[in-house]
């Protein structure tokens, strides 16, 4: 069987080995069938996707909106790869799933407005499926609501034209899209327990999404919620493509 690919951009060996943990545990696949190329380490090798049974993108730092002045040469070149890499996934119909950061990307991608009017503090939030999602075979078997962690300092204000609108939040309103039939992006972290997103905020205590001063109370109002349902989704995206 074909592996799938897993597109990781943070810099910290923490935080990136505990995403690719966490996507083997959710999507149920064994090391050797998830391969993990860090973009943001060395410039994207050439890929064939007829080599893989779909394509997930993971978090990271970067903002998809900010001012390109502001951008580094890292986040440019990554920015670039993907941007080229996802004419040739869009063309194609190929299976794809970002995490977060596959907002941006993809939706700036297919013309959708990534801007700072939704973003949303580290925590855990309601997330509810519209009709749409109910009804899409990655979301079955998902209850209609349910807890995922975000923490954002961007988010999808416009959905580009032709998306389908899977998920919501009262703070957020995209929160998951479909693009043609098999392109998945997420606002929320469908790869994220309790403890995923407390090691995210010791790695990321200094990169503005908190005052660094309150990392432990934010710790403590994070460890009772219960996130149970999101990883689901990502074991139905690799039972239908897998």
């Amino acid at each position: 069987m074909r592996p799938f690919l897993l597109l990781s951009s943070r810099a910290e060996d923490v935080a990136a080995d505990g995403e690719y943990a966490a996507f083997l545990r959710f999507t149920g696949l064994p090391p050797e069938r998830l391969r993990r190329i860090r973009m943001e380490a060395a410039p994207l090798p050439e890929l064939e996707l007829d080599d893989y049974a779909g394509v997930f993108v993971g978090g990271g730092p970067f903002n998809s909106s900010d001012p390109p002045e502001v951008k580094s040469e890292v986040q440019h070149r990554v920015e670039r790869e993907l941007s080229s890499l996802l004419d040739e996934i869009v063309a194609r119909d190929f299976p794809f799933f970002g995490a977060c950061y596959g907002v941006g990307t993809l939706g700036v991608h297919q013309g959708g407005v990534i801007d700072r009017t939704y973003s949303e503090p580290i925590s855990a939030v309601r997330i509810r499926l519209t009709d749409a999602g109910r009804a899409d075979p990655v979301l079955t078997g998902m209850a209609p609501e349910f807890d995922a962690f975000v923490g954002h300092k961007e988010a999808c204000s416009v959905l580009p034209r032709d998306a389908v609108l899977l998920a919501s939040s009262a703070g957020c309103p995209v929160q998951m899209f479909r693009v043609q039939e098999n392109l998945y992006a997420t606002q929320f972290h469908p790869e994220l327990d309790v403890d995923g997103i407390v090691t995210r905020v010791h790695v990321y205590q200094h990169a503005g999404y908190f005052p660094p001063s309150e990392m432990e109370a934010l710790i403590a109002r994070l460890r009772p919620a219960l996130v149970s349902e999101p990883g689901r989704m990502l074991a139905n995206f690799v039972a239908r493509y897998g």
